[in-house]
Formats: structure tokens, C-alpha cells, sequence
């Protein structure tokens, strides 16, 4: 089973949301910080929203928070591109038999409004949201809860992933990982080369010669 992460991985979408993150910042007179970077990054809303409240030290609730966050990404995601090769990669693929399924910490509505629109959702037999389970992609559970929803064991799934701590949690759970790399989060590129069963800069460099056509 393949499972792969979303926003930075088949999508080019992780700068929609530090555009947010400045802007919402910058309505509070605040600098957006590698710091402030490192507690929002790959995490689930409500996480991003309780920790934002008390770095900033903000009078507003995290709910009150997550609603302006929606409302300066609510259309971004219906504009943001597919990322090279892999519209590619996946029907290579489904050719190949092989089954697929996407783990990501995305809203449910940014992800469905992206995938459908790039025509990207045929190729996936399910969604794990992140978001719905309450848990983060650095845990480990939330790789065992996409592995048991395909019927399939960890040991037997690849997770593909731009960010290193999900994919620590996905080799925690006993799967293979892939890190993909992100423009945004170069810094991480180093460890994740060591660390990953294989790093690529493209799904281009994965496709086999009749799939690049």
C-alpha cells in the first residue's frame, strides 16, 4: 500500500500557507519567525491554533483563530498546482496494481477542493485526515489507523512525505518511507536523505521510461 501525504508531496501547496501565516501575523504587528515556522509546520489546525495563541500570546480563541486562517486560504486551494511528475508516477502506479491511499493533516474541504479539481482523487482508495483522528503525522498511530483502513500491514506500506518528523512516525509504525523534497522545508533535506529509504527530488526521477511520455 502506498500512502501519500498531500500538501508539499502531490501538491505545490505548502506556500499558500506560509502567505497565510505572514499575513496573519503581520495583521498583529508580528514577524513571521523560524521559530513560529517550527510550531505551526505540519501539524493539524487546532494544534497550529493552540500553540500560534500562546506563542503570540493572542486574546483570541483557537477557533476564532482557525476561522481567519480559513478565510485567507478558503480559495487558494482551488488554484494551487500538482506537483512535477505525479500525475505521472500515480497512473505508473495503478498500473502496477498498486493501491493507493492519501494521509494528510490538510482540512478536509482544502483537500477534496485541490484533489478533485487536479483529478487526482480517482487514483485513491481512501483518505486519512489528520485533522478528524486528533492526532499528528509525527505519531505513529495515524499510520497504523491508514494501514488498518486498507486491511493492510504497516510492514507492507511505503509513505511518501515531505515532512521528516511524519516520516519518523511512519518508520515508527514499521513503514518504508520516500521523502519527498519541498522547496520550503529545504533545511530538512539533509537529515531526510539520511534518513529515509529513499529521497527524491522529483516523482519524475521514480518513473520508468514509458511513463514519462
Amino acid at each position: 500500500m502506498l500512502l501519500f501525504d498531500m500538501d508539499g508531496t502531490l501538491i505545490d501547496s505548502n506556500g499558500v500557507w506560509r502567505e497565510v501565516d505572514r499575513t496573519f501575523l503581520a495583521r498583529r504587528g508580528l514577524s513571521y519567525t523560524h521559530a513560529y515556522y517550527e510550531g505551526v509546520a505540519h501539524t493539524t489546525l487546532p494544534t497550529a491554533a493552540k500553540f500560534t495563541k500562546e506563542f503570540c500570546k493572542l486574546t483570541e480563541s483557537c477557533e476564532d483563530i482557525i476561522a481567519e486562517w480559513l478565510e485567507l486560504s478558503n480559495d487558494i486551494y482551488a488554484r494551487v498546482p500538482v506537483k512535477p511528475g505525479v500525475r505521472a508516477y500515480l497512473k505508473q502506479c495503478r498500473a502496477q496494481g498498486e493501491r493507493m491511499a492519501v494521509v494528510t493533516s490538510s482540512v478536509p474541504e482544502h483537500c477534496h477542493t485541490a484533489m478533485e479539481r487536479l483529478d487526482l482523487m480517482k487514483y485513491f482508495e481512501r483518505v486519512t485526515f489528520a485533522q478528524e483522528l486528533g492526532l499528528e503525522k509525527r505519531n505513529p498511530e495515524i499510520w497504523l489507523a491508514a494501514a488498518k483502513a486498507a486491511g493492510t500491514p504497516p510492514e507492507d506500506c511505503v509513505a511518501y512525505d515531505d515532512s521528516l518528523a511524519a516520516l519518523h512516525g511512519a518508520r515508527e509504525a514499521g513503514m518504508r518511507t520516500v521523502g519527498v523534497h519541498d522547496k520550503f522545508f529545504a533545511q530538512d533535506e539533509k537529515a531526510m536523505e539520511e534518513f529515509c529509504d529513499v529521497f527524491i527530488r522529483s516523482f519524475e526521477e521514480l518513473l520508468i521510461p514509458e511513463a514519462k511520455r
